[in-house]
């Protein structure tokens, strides 16, 4: 990811659900060169009014430290409980942080991940979907770790 690219998706942290106009970026034709290509990646997409952009989830993603892990998963499902419970304390033990994100809020989500939540996001990549190895989400989580340094 390019730093210009970084710098768009980073405007959208304040207010991760906000559309931004295009003329945000009018007097920066390397930002105007780079949002086709970001929307034709899927991080972001037009909204709204004509001539505005949201960051997408897959934007959000690319924001996303190391040991930033996404739990996507819905109310209700017993699966996704476990799966947090389980890795609980690995989060702590790693220093990792969190964010559960509820597919049926988002209906670009809850296509992509109906009858698979829930699903494990750690940094950009995915980590596990269903069920948890929690061998392997440990040594994953130190890898990233590693990367980090």
């Amino acid at each position: 990811m390019t730093p210009t690219e970084r710098k768009i998706l980073a405007a959208f942290d304040a207010n991760p659900q906000a559309e931004l106009p295009l003329a945000t970026w009018a007097s920066d034709a390397e930002a105007q060169s780079a949002i086709a290509p970001m929307i034709e990646r899927g991080w972001l997409r037009v909204r709204g009014a004509p001539q505005t952009v949201a960051r997408t989830e897959d934007g959000r993603l690319q924001l996303a430290g190391p040991r930033d892990v996404t739990l996507y998963s819905r109310p209700g499902c017993r699966l996704c409980e476990e799966a947090k419970t389980q890795i609980a304390p690995l989060l702590a033990e790693f220093g990792a942080r969190l964010r559960e994100i509820n597919i049926d809020e988002d209906p670009a989500l809850r296509a992509r991940y109906d009858y698979d939540v829930p699903v494990i996001f750690l940094g950009a990549r995915k980590a596990a979907k269903h069920r948890v190895d929690l061998k392997q989400f440990r040594r994953q989580l130190k890898e990233a770790g590693e990367v980090e340094s």
